[in-house]
């Protein structure tokens, strides 16, 4: 069920970061990604899964799942670039490793642009007025389906917004054209187990915007009834069915619905499917190892 949240004012992070460290020492510790188990699992494995799909298969990943991998291999290790820093009082010297600045694997990197991220959509985007999360999750086949075929995201989300919207609007007691709302949607590709679990999280102020000699006014809504949710959540099955039909990612026939035979990526297409059933995709034979 959506839940509402309701943002405050947020200092912007740099000047709280200068507040923290005015008259203050700032002590700077090179992390070690060498010395994680995850950092020593990659490092000890990706060879043989990336031999063990191709085997398996009969063809190789996409080039790009590999420059994830050897990104994230190569974050913060020194060999592969730093910067030499030198204190301009005392002379001390320090050696800032390169990062990724990716989302994949390396915990840091994640943490940092989702930190980046939340203070850029605080501080400039969303407006100082209520703000509700809807949550929106998908069954496993249309989630195998995304994976595969990522542009269906979008006629699949304009779906969801304008659904959102037009309740709102409603709600606010005004027409459709009348006003209008905002939202930001995060497209989370992982479950609480890294599974690959595809669902969005949709920011939308929780109410509208209508122009009222020529500056907008904000309109909240009451939070909407279980019923309300319900009903709503039904239109939005329903249009869902109905743009990926259009798409033709999915056939009728005889009021039963079909995920349609699409091309998909031959390597990636098994590993996808096993992600998001909870299942081992390989197992290397003779071995204790699973993938």
């Amino acid at each position: 069920m959506p839940t509402a949240t309701y943002r405050k004012p947020t200092e912007n992070l740099h000047q709280s970061a200068q507040h923290a460290t005015d008259g203050n020492r700032v002590h700077y510790e090179r992390h070690r990604p060498e010395e994680t188990v995850l950092y020593q699992l990659v490092q000890e494995h990706v060879e043989t899964f990336f031999a063990q799909v191709e085997t398996e298969v009969g063809s190789r990943l996409p080039d790009f799942v590999k420059d994830e991998f050897d990104a994230f291999l190569e974050c913060g290790i020194l060999a592969h670039g730093f910067l030499r820093l030198r204190c301009a009082d005392c002379s001390h010297e320090k050696l800032a490793a390169f990062s990724c600045k990716r989302r994949g694997f390396y915990p840091s990197c994640g943490g940092r642009r989702m930190a980046q991220t939340a203070a850029h959509l605080v501080d400039h985007v969303i407006p100082n007025v209520p703000v509700r999360q809807w949550v929106l999750s998908v069954p496993i086949p249309l989630r195998v389906l995304f994976a595969a075929h990522p542009h269906l995201l979008s006629p699949v989300l304009q779906v969801i917004q304008r659904a959102i919207s037009i309740f709102l609007i409603k709600q606010a007691g005004f027409k459709r054209g009348d006003a209008q709302t905002g939202a930001v949607t995060l497209i989370q590709r992982f479950g609480s187990a890294a599974n690959l679990n595809i669902h969005l999280h949709c920011l939308v102020l929780d109410g509208v915007y209508h122009i009222q000699g020529g500056v907008p006014a904000f309109h909240g809504v009451r939070t909407p009834t279980a019923e309300q949710l319900q009903t709503l959540l039904g239109q939005i099955i329903q249009r869902i069915m109905k743009a990926l039909t259009r798409h033709g990612a999915l056939i009728e026939e005889e009021g039963r619905t079909f995920l349609a035979d699409m091309e998909a990526d031959t390597a990636l297409a098994p590993l996808q499917s096993a992600a998001c059933t909870y299942r081992i995709a390989l197992w290397v034979h003779g071995q204790d190892r699973r993938y």
